[in-house]
């Protein structure tokens, strides 16, 4: 939660210190992320941050929201919202046949589609610029279809795991699939993968929220919501594309040139030449084989979080690509053995 200058400047140092990444981060859209007084956000910029949001809360007093877009609209930055109405996005999974068999607790389409039209009005209203964050349903997409064709300042991601699972996967109350958002109906994913296809969809985000044995280990309304990704995002990526019929470049555009456009100008010097290569660029690169394939399990994760969804066979689940070596301003960060 950086709700501070401070913050966000102790988190940027950690980073140098740990690891080569690059560093982006989104400052907290209002104070403690309680959702009723705005943060510094010019002094947030200044120290760093790219951007606003609520993380996966929803800012409750829809007067906050329009005060906080009005500013952000003043000064050019942009707001990151995750589409959930916060009286309707109570649930445990997705409203439907298989939450009502398992006996959960559902969480409705209107939940998002709720959301969804008060920050468009809000938009409207403000012509602040904002991004919606790992969308889940087909009216979801559809929403954001008609403000794009209308010329809304609006971009918007999907999760690796809507993109691929839907809620038949959660079983008999697997606890992996316990995830924000829920895994909805497979009409549902056919939608986020047709219009991440049809660049409704900007991006493709690995939605890695690691989540520890003991957490997961307790009764599917009582585990974390969560999961490794980032190592497979890569794999579900180039998945998707061979299951769509997709050439490569589109698989590797949602994670490298459409993610750099919905970051746009707040990227600074790097915004020329990031998400793409190009001679004098930033030399930013992950080489993989293309030709390679791995099973997803806990043992091949390097991440300390080894829960997946993805990691629902003894054997692993197949997936393809392999990345070999990724760089960082063209030093080595990564190498495989």
């Amino acid at each position: 939660m950086l709700d501070e200058p401070g913050l966000v400047e102790m988190l940027k140092f950690r980073a140098r210190k740990l690891s080569r990444c690059r560093l982006f981060p989104l400052g907290a859209l209002t104070r403690q992320l309680e959702g009723t007084a705005l943060t510094e956000m010019a002094e947030l910029t200044e120290a760093g941050c790219i951007g606003f949001s609520q993380a996966d809360g929803a800012v409750r007093d829809t007067l906050v929201l329009n005060r906080a877009l009005q500013y952000a609209a003043t000064y050019g930055y942009t707001v990151w919202l995750r589409p959930q109405d916060a009286y309707l996005g109570g649930g445990v999974a997705a409203s439907g046949a298989v939450a009502t068999r398992l006996g959960l607790s559902g969480v409705p389409v209107m939940a998002e589609t709720v959301a969804l039209h008060t920050i468009f009005e809000l938009v409207r209203a403000t012509g602040a610029r904002v991004h919606l964050c790992r969308l889940s349903s087909a009216a979801g997409v559809e929403l954001v279809r008609a403000a794009k064709r209308e010329g809304l300042p609006v971009t918007a991601d999907v999760s690796i795991n809507s993109l691929h699972l839907s809620d038949v996967d959660i079983g008999y109350f697997d606890s992996a699939m316990r995830l924000t958002p829920p895994l909805r109906q497979g009409r549902d994913r056919d939608a986020l993968r047709a219009g991440l296809a049809d660049g409704t969809l900007d991006a493709l985000v690995s939605d890695h929220m690691p989540v520890t044995t003991d957490e997961k280990a307790v009764p599917f309304a009582e585990a974390t919501p969560g999961a490794t990704g980032l190592e497979l995002l890569l794999s579900l990526s180039l998945r998707w594309a061979q299951d769509s019929g997709l050439p490569l470049q589109r698989a590797l555009a949602v994670l490298t040139a459409e993610p750099v456009r919905v970051l746009g100008s707040a990227l600074g010097s790097l915004a020329a030449s990031a998400g793409r290569l190009v001679e004098g660029g930033v030399a930013d690169v992950c080489i993989f084989d293309a030709h390679a394939s791995w099973a997803v399990t806990p043992e091949a994760l390097a991440s300390q979080g080894k829960h997946t969804p993805f990691a629902f066979s003894s054997s692993g689940f197949e997936l393809p690509a392999r990345v070999r070596c990724t760089l960082v301003a063209g030093h080595i960060a990564y190498e495989s053995q």
